[in-house]
């Protein structure tokens, strides 16, 4: 009888554990649907589904669901999105992308190619400055033109040069960001592959932008309450994307990071059902992919007061195959990193820890800098981090290996913290 007791209960053990995932990645493929746009700022596509997040956190069992608004000026890109290189069509996002800041351009433009191996400022400005290159587009690779910054600066001005534009070839698959898109520059910056031609003669462009001035957006914040209220544990996530880049094009962001974001909610529902010793809050941050800027409005109003939380998680691009996990913390943190390293080793959850120096890429660090015992878990380098940021982060190419063993592994740190 004892044995079958046994067998049953290991059976429904197995079951929750199957739904807790199963719940996990219903909840990557929503939020990288469609129908939210790439979770950006055009079409309201971030809010639409914040709205859903909050209603997610309610369902799984959360005592409170808040959404916390602020504002932020943005560039968008929701209309046309059209480019052909002598004629030939270019697709966006696979042929071409853009800059965050590029203003509106329609035209077709003659193409100046760099002389790289020869290089000469002077010469190059002179010829863009003559007739037969007046208004043209100048092409070039990327990190040439980075090894070449105050050149390239003038470029971009108005005053200092009369091309329209710039053309840079980067590595593929293209990517796309969002960081400086708090203001419109005078001139657009494409990005192409390494495939673009290297003798066109042309290129016509059709672009649109739409600069959203003060454009609101909000953080849910979801609480489950513990036996105490003296300090709390903090998990957060951004759920905002890229958006759109032209009517058709978006960036579905199941990596980047719908994975991050479904696994605070199936945490939200773990404490949910299993009361805990701490309040736990569980953040989902917009505006990540606009320079932080949720995180920094959280930090500076928060909640809750920062130092009652005894740790933060902070989950982006969580769900991929690496072995080897990658992860920032805090000074205040570190601590707490040596418990993640025992548990690690007495448990095997992962190959390693692949620790980096703290810095301002996700979350985190808004609080690190607030001497907040945090932690930054990023899951790089696997099959699914090649694409970061372009429009192949599809539900399609998601991976979910990584996302049982990072559960468990903070809810044994919370068991022995």
């Amino acid at each position: 009888m004892k044995k079958i007791l046994f067998l049953i209960m290991a059976v429904i053990a197995v079951q929750l554990g199957a739904q807790d995932v199963a719940h996990y990645k219903k909840i990557v493929k929503k939020l990288s649907s469609a129908k939210y746009q790439g979770r950006g700022y055009a079409e309201d596509g971030a809010n639409k589904a914040g709205k859903w997040i909050a209603k997610e956190f309610a369902k799984a069992g959360a005592d409170d669901v808040v959404c916390q608004p602020f504002k932020l000026d943005i560039n968008t890109f929701p209309g046309k999105m059209e480019m052909s290189i002598d004629g030939k069509k270019q697709i966006p996002g696979v042929d071409f992308t853009i800059r965050e800041f590029n203003p509106s351009v329609k035209g077709e433009f003659k193409l100046y190619y760099i002389d790289m191996e020869n290089y000469n400022a002077e010469k190059m400005f002179a010829d863009l400055a003559s007739p037969q290159y007046q208004g043209a587009f100048v092409v070039c690779d990327f990190m040439f033109s980075y090894k070449h910054g105050a050149d390239f600066k003038k470029l971009q001005s108005k005053k200092d040069c009369s091309c329209s534009g710039m053309i840079y070839t980067w590595e593929a698959p293209l990517k796309f960001y969002k960081a400086y898109g708090e203001k419109v520059h005078e001139k657009p910056v494409i990005w192409v592959t390494p495939d673009f031609p290297k003798d066109a003669k042309s290129v016509k462009l059709d672009m649109e932008n739409e600069f959203l001035a003060g454009y609101e957006c909000f953080n849910v914040i979801a609480k489950v309450e513990g036996n105490r209220h003296d300090s709390c544990y903090v998990f957060t996530a951004h759920y905002d994307h890229l958006g759109k880049l032209g009517k058709k094009t978006y960036y579905p962001g199941a990596h980047d990071n719908a994975s991050g974001t479904a696994a605070i909610i199936t945490f939200a529902a773990h404490y949910a059902q299993n009361k805990p010793e701490y309040d736990m809050y569980f953040i989902a941050f917009s505006g990540e992919d606009a320079n932080l800027r949720g995180s920094e409005w959280y930090a500076n109003h928060p909640t809750v007061p920062l130092n009652r939380i005894k740790y933060l998680f902070n989950l982006d691009m969580i769900g991929d195959n690496n072995p080897v996990q990658y992860c920032e913390v805090s000074n205040e943190g570190m601590p707490g990193y040596s418990l993640f390293e025992k548990i690690n080793a007495e448990k095997g959850y992962f190959k390693a820890f692949d620790r980096g120096k703290l810095a301002d890429n996700s979350d985190h660090y808004p609080f690190a800098t607030r001497n907040v015992p945090c932690v930054f878990f990023m899951n790089e380098k696997g099959d699914a981090y090649k694409y970061y940021h372009t429009v192949h982060d599809t539900w399609k190419n998601a991976i979910f290996t990584t996302y049982e063993p990072m559960f468990n592994l903070i809810k044994d740190f919370i068991g022995k913290y």
